[in-house]
C-alpha cells in the first residue's frame, strides 16, 4: 500500500518487493485506494522502477504550451512481474500519474474504480500574517499517450469492489486480473 508519494518512495518500495520475492512472491499488487498524490516526482520515480529505458511516464505542460516530456532513463528493477494496480475515486495527481505510466506502457492491469482526476501540476503561496495559503495552478499533467485525466481520471480496466480490508487487498482482485507484461490490458 503506497498512502502517497515522497522522494523516498521508490526507494521504500523496491526494498519491499526486493523482500518479498525473497519470500517467494511472483505477482504484485500497488494498492494507491486514497492516495492523493504527493510529490510528482515521487511518482515518476517509482513508476520507473517498473518500465524499460526510454518509456514515457508524463508529460508536464505548462501554461505557455511548452513541454517537459519525462522518460526512463534505464530499466527498470522489474520488468517482469505481473502488476495489478488497485485504485478508487480518490486515487489522485501523482498517484494518477504511476497509474497511467504503468497502464498506458503496457506493464500494469488497473483495477478498482475510475480515479479522481487531479492532473494539475500545483504550488502554494503563502499568504501573509500565517493567514492560509493559495494554491495556483502553473501546469497539467498529460500521460504516455498524451491523455489529459484533469476532471475525467483514469478508466480502470476491470471495475472491482474496492471495499476489501487493507490488509487483505487480494479480496478486492477478480481472478484473471495478473497478466504478464506483454499480456497487460490497453
Amino acid at each position: 500500500r503506497i498512502k502517497s508519494f515522497s522522494q523516498t518512495t521508490a526507494e521504500t518500495v523496491k526494498e519491499e518487493l526486493n523482500n518479498l520475492k525473497k519470500q517467494g512472491a511472483k505477482n504484485i499488487v500497488m494498492d494507491l485506494r486514497g492516495n492523493p498524490g504527493g510529490l510528482l516526482p515521487g511518482g515518476v520515480d517509482t513508476a520507473s522502477l517498473f518500465l524499460s529505458a526510454g518509456k514515457p511516464v508524463v508529460f508536464v505542460v505548462n501554461k505557455s504550451g511548452v513541454i517537459d516530456s519525462q522518460t526512463t532513463l534505464t530499466n527498470g528493477f522489474d520488468l517482469e512481474s505481473p502488476i495489478v494496480i488497485l485504485v478508487d475515486g480518490n486515487t489522485a495527481s501523482a498517484a494518477e500519474v504511476f497509474t497511467a505510466a504503468l497502464k498506458e506502457n503496457k506493464r500494469a492491469t488497473v483495477v478498482g474504480e475510475q480515479t479522481f482526476g487531479k492532473g494539475v501540476v500545483q504550488t502554494i503561496r503563502e499568504l501573509s500574517n500565517d493567514n492560509g495559503g493559495v494554491a495556483i495552478t502553473v501546469a497539467k499533467y498529460e500521460t504516455p499517450l498524451k491523455n489529459n485525466i484533469n476532471k475525467v481520471g483514469i478508466p480502470v480496466d476491470i471495475k472491482a469492489g474496492v471495499e476489501c480490508p487493507k490488509d487483505d487487498v487480494s479480496a478486492c482482485i477478480p481472478a484473471g486480473s495478473f497478466k504478464k507484461p506483454e499480456e497487460a490490458v490497453e
